[in-house]
């Protein structure tokens, strides 16, 4: 199962996380990267691979 931990430091508050899976990302009031699950489930895990692969 996979595990994400979101770097809000790194973070330039752009949400292509949040276009790309917005079952598993969101962004604060300051448009940082917030998780909605550090556990996605497959599908979604798959999806956040290219996520860090793109953003």
């Amino acid at each position: 199962m996979m595990r994400i931990k979101a770097d809000t430091g790194l973070c330039v508050g752009s949400g292509q996380c949040v276009l790309t899976e917005p079952a598993v990302f969101d962004q604060d009031d300051d448009g940082i990267v917030a998780l909605l699950t550090d556990h996605p489930d497959d599908q979604s895990a798959a999806i956040c691979r290219l996520t860090v692969d793109w953003v």
